[in-house]
């Protein structure tokens, strides 16, 4: 079985669980779980927990299934309440109407809600098999989803009138990337810590590249509203670097990341893996799209 058919019949046998299967379930936030899971974008935060669960052996694969599909809920849950008008207030995601415009603003944040409980569920249903890992990576997944270092956190910052743009970019979008690579370790029976600079460098290259494509890029080439930092007033890279300078800082980030990888068997093909998304994440720019030029 391949790495993405993988990651998409775990994330389905883990929403199938919420919705019920058989039971008396209400039908519409059923049906919210599933919209707001599939189609899933590009599984990035999955698919490098399970390429680290991999160079490291993968030696319980039930259980790095249920770490990337746990990991995946919680990215979803996120993007289904960041979109809440409370927040972004967007109308699009990922080509297709936002879960509150599709379903309406409180089954959005229901269906959030449950995608966040149902990843901590999916995790407790491999205890059995190896109890001291489960409890590592739920541990993981709540520091990196919760307060005061997780997503949450991340969240929380743009509601400050100063912000700590370091501590904003590792909770906001750097946390899943830590957990990433984190819970991809100790599914595989590895420790966690060498694994979080790496996850650290990653999340933190996406943000730069996500701060590059909402000032660059249109919302039909993103699949979701566009300008999005400009008009919420969001301390981003371009900001403060520019758009050279933005790139020139995710060139370096990501060749700190490949330096960073922890030695392990499959250490050559996680370089690789970095080295291709880093060829994915560099925009290429037009000087017609460069703000101010």
């Amino acid at each position: 079985m391949g790495l993405s058919t993988r990651i998409e019949a775990a994330v389905a046998e883990a929403v199938a669980v919420g919705q019920g299967a058989g039971r008396a379930t209400p039908p519409k936030l059923a049906e919210a779980l599933h919209y707001a899971t599939a189609p899933g974008g590009a599984r990035i935060r999955p698919t490098i927990l399970m390429s680290v669960a991999m160079a490291c052996g993968d030696d319980r694969p039930a259980l790095s299934n249920a770490a990337a599909a746990a990991l995946e809920m919680i990215h979803c849950a996120s993007l289904v309440h960041d979109d809440l008008p409370c927040f972004d207030d967007a109308d699009v995601r990922r080509g297709k109407p936002s879960v509150h415009r599709a379903f309406s603003e409180p089954l959005a944040v229901l269906a959030g809600d449950s995608l966040i409980v149902l990843a901590f569920e999916t995790l407790a249903r491999q205890s059995g098999q190896a109890p001291e890992r489960v409890a590592q990576l739920i541990m993981t997944l709540a520091q990196r989803t919760g307060m005061p270092g997780g997503i949450c956190a991340g969240q929380g910052w743009e509601s400050e009138e100063k912000v700590d743009l370091s501590a904003y970019h590792q909770a906001k979008t750097g946390a899943l990337f830590i957990a990433a690579t984190q819970m991809g370790a100790v599914a595989a029976g590895q420790d966690a810590e060498p694994w979080f600079e790496l996850g650290d460098r990653i999340g933190e290259a996406f943000q730069v590249a996500d701060d590059l494509r909402d000032a660059l890029y249109d919302e039909t080439t993103l699949g979701k509203p566009a300008g999005q930092d400009d008009l919420h007033g969001r301390p981003n890279a371009v900001t403060q670097l520019g758009v050279q300078g933005a790139i020139s800082r995710l060139k370096d980030i990501l060749g700190g990341a490949i330096a960073s990888i922890p030695s392990c068997p499959g250490e050559a093909q996680l370089a690789e893996m970095v080295r291709m998304y880093a060829e994915r994440l560099t925009p290429v720019v037009s000087p017609s799209r460069v703000p101010g030029e």
